[in-house]
Formats: C-alpha cells, sequence, structure tokens
C-alpha cells in the first residue's frame, strides 16, 4: 500500500487547505484530503453522492486540533469506481487498508448518512479501530422490508442526493438544477464549491457527477438489505438529528437508544446535509463531543 500527493489541492485559491493524497490500496485507489495536525486522528466519510469536500468547514474548524483524513469512497469523486464491491465489508476494508497506509491504528470517525449505518457496523466487527463515532443523520439504520427493492426506479429519480447527477447539457443547467435541491439551499460559496467539484465533463460535452451508477445501485442495496444495529456498541457515541433530517419520528431513534451504550444525541437546525446548511450549529455540536473524548 502506498500514498503519494497530488500536485494540487481542491481550491487553489485558498491560502491554507487540506492536501489531496492518493492511496493505493491494492484491490483500490483512493484519493482523499488531509489536514495535517499533530492531534488524534479523525476520519470523516462521506454520504453517498457526495465527496470529501463537504467536511471542509467541520475541517477547517477543527484544524490544528485533530489529525484530519477525508476520502472519497470507492465510485465517488476522484477515488476508483469499479464495478462492483460496495458492500458494508467492502468499504471497512478500504477504509482500514487506507488507515494502515497513513500509520493509524484507530480513529474517531464521523460518518454521514449512508456512512453513518457503515460506522455503527465498523464498531461492532472491530471496535478497537474506532475511539469514537459521530453518526450524522443516518439512513434506513434497520433492515427495510425487501418490498422496497420495488421503489428503487422511484427514489432514484426523487432523492434529493441523485437529482445532480445529470447529465446535464451545459454547467450553466447543473448549476441552477443544484440551486433547487436541498443539499444546496441558501447557495453558499462552500455549497458552490462542493456541488462543482462533484462534476465532470464527459467527451459530449455534458456534465455529470463523477458519482456512479454502480456505486449508486451496490450501496443502495446493501443499505436496505443489511441491519445497522444488532449488538450493543460500547463506543463513544454522538447521534446527530437536524430537525429538517430523516430521523425524526421516535421509532427511527429507538435502535440507538437501545444498541448504543454510550450515547449523546444533539438536535441541530438545518436538513439532512447540516455540515452544509447549518455548519455553525453542526460545527460546534462536533466539537464539543470530540473535545469530550481526548
Amino acid at each position: 500500500m502506498t500514498v503519494s500527493e497530488s500536485p494540487t489541492t481542491p481550491d487553489s485559491t485558498r491560502s491554507v487547505g487540506p492536501a489531496r493524497r492518493r492511496a493505493n490500496l491494492g484491490n483500490v485507489s483512493l484519493s482523499y484530503l488531509e489536514w495535517p495536525a499533530a492531534g488524534p486522528p479523525l476520519l470523516l466519510l462521506h454520504g453517498l453522492a457526495d465527496h470529501a469536500l463537504v467536511w471542509s468547514a467541520l475541517a477547517e474548524s477543527l484544524q490544528g486540533r485533530f489529525h484530519i483524513i477525508a476520502p472519497d469512497m470507492r465510485g465517488h469523486g476522484e477515488s476508483d469506481k469499479p464495478a462492483s464491491g460496495y458492500t458494508f465489508p467492502d468499504t471497512i476494508d478500504d477504509l482500514e487498508r487506507l488507515m494502515d497506509a497513513v500509520g493509524w491504528s484507530s480513529a474517531h470517525v464521523v460518518g454521514h448518512s449512508w456512512t453513518g449505518k457503515l460506522a455503527p457496523i465498523w464498531a461492532r466487527t472491530n471496535p478497537a479501530r474506532l475511539r469514537s463515532l459521530t453518526l450524522v443523520d443516518p439512513i434506513f439504520i434497520v433492515k427495510m422490508p425487501s418490498f422496497m427493492r420495488l421503489t428503487f426506479p422511484i427514489l432514484y429519480r426523487t432523492l434529493d442526493c441523485f437529482k445532480g447527477m445529470g447529465p446535464f447539457p451545459t454547467l450553466d443547467a447543473a448549476l441552477a438544477r443544484a440551486r433547487e435541491l436541498r443539499p444546496y439551499r441558501g447557495w453558499s460559496p462552500l455549497q458552490e464549491r462542493v456541488f462543482r467539484d462533484s462534476l465532470t465533463q464527459s467527451p459530449d460535452g455534458k456534465w455529470r457527477a463523477k458519482f456512479t451508477i454502480p456505486a449508486r445501485n451496490g450501496i443502495f442495496e446493501e443499505v436496505l438489505s443489511v441491519d445497522g444495529l444488532t449488538a450493543p456498541i460500547e463506543t463513544p457515541t454522538l447521534l446527530i438529528l437536524p430537525r429538517e433530517g430523516v430521523n425524526r419520528m421516535d421509532w427511527q431513534v429507538a435502535p440507538f437508544r437501545k444498541f448504543c451504550r454510550n450515547l449523546t444525541l444533539r438536535r441541530i437546525p438545518g436538513n439532512h446535509w447540516p455540515f452544509l446548511s447549518a455548519p455553525v450549529e453542526f460545527n460546534a455540536a462536533v466539537s464539543e463531543f470530540l473535545t469530550g473524548q481526548v
């Protein structure tokens, strides 16, 4: 396993920013952003159809206190995009190989949406790797009924995280569409930067998401067919529930209360993407929790 550095950072106009690096893990190559520091290791895991840059505001707020790495997950961003390998065990193996490549035996882990479901599974299967968990509005923490698969075509058309995939005839058309989607509501400079970095121009001139269809299909199938919480977890856990997020009902929160034995629950403003829609409140909640863990 080897690590190399990209010649450019994701935003060359910023005076201070993360380094873009690449780790060849043998079976897959992952691109990641790194904010180096002498502090404890912190691994930031984005959700479905996103990429590492969504964590920019959080990383900058914690910069200097933690050694931060945010990978583009397999099938996303600048990382490899194989046709298969999108199960939870595949993804956990990617992350453990990445940690080995950078010399980390364990880390504090933040996971959003899909990776907010992955993180408890990881903590159950290999708890020594995780110092703490921050779960940001996890999706479908329980196993869903098999008939839900019949709704996949509808969900692929209606969920905000997929509406930005394109293709779009022009970049302006893509940007106009993004302004209508909840992740980018408010259209801050960070939101615009995140969306622009999610796109690539195809040889036909159209603009498409770097996120791939095989990744979408494989991850979505896995998320719905696997139960995320089946046994007690002792790892200190922060559950962040945005007021406009997906976990608004008591039955959705009940599994976390049952299985996460060291649970802190925080309700904050914002939608399913609070690091973009309410970054000040989100960053404060994560910082307060992590401060208590180091």
